[in-house]
């Protein structure tokens, strides 16, 4: 399969390569025709108003809006798939959640933790770096991890996210998850 990564900013590397170890093609996206050509996308994370600005800019906003891709959004990329941010608009709505922005504090409170993550592994590794947390879930979003009462990482059909960064770690399982259990079936559904 042929997984994307958004790449304004960000990461984009690192996820490539644990797609890559997953046993699929990576591809950075950086124009919205690529998009065609993708089964499934990861948005990373970097700073969210930063990332908006150049999604608006590239026309990214509007064409993930319309799409049906399975997407995987890491720490900034859960906050521009919500469809609530604390004190702000959603910008993507994809996930049905609210989302609080650098709960975990300032860059010099950046933490790694070892999670259980519901449906994966009691020992995911995940990086947390002004990471947002998830305040409420609604509809049908189901939680999959926690540390300690703040919401991580959720999934609401074809659409994964954490509060984390997994692909700074050589844990690659959330990834391997996101393509094996969220894009293969959801492929498969279509091709039916």
């Amino acid at each position: 399969m042929k997984i994307g990564v958004l790449a304004l900013q960000g990461a984009v590397r690192e996820h490539i390569r644990h797609i890559e170890l997953s046993g699929h093609e990576g591809i950075a996206i950086k124009r919205t025709e690529q998009l065609d050509d993708i089964d499934g996308l990861i948005l990373p994370g970097g700073e969210s108003t930063t990332l908006r600005r150049l999604m608006n800019l590239y026309g990214f906003k509007e064409a993930l809006q319309q799409s049906t891709l399975p997407m995987f959004g890491t720490c900034a990329g859960l906050i521009v798939m919500a469809k609530h941010i604390v004190g702000e608009e959603g910008y993507l709505d994809k996930l049905d959640i609210t989302v609080q922005r650098n709960s975990f504090g300032r860059q010099v409170d950046s933490f790694e933790s070892e999670l259980n993550v519901q449906g994966i592994a009691e020992d995911i590794e995940g990086v947390f770096i002004r990471a947002p947390h998830i305040e409420a879930t609604h509809g049908e979003v189901s939680v999959l991890s926690t540390v300690g009462e703040k919401i991580v990482a959720v999934q609401e059909g074809q659409y994964l996210g954490v509060s984390f960064h997994p692909e700074l770690t050589d844990d690659y399982r959330m990834t391997q998850y996101f393509i094996e259990e969220i894009v293969k079936p959801t492929l498969m559904i279509e091709n039916v």
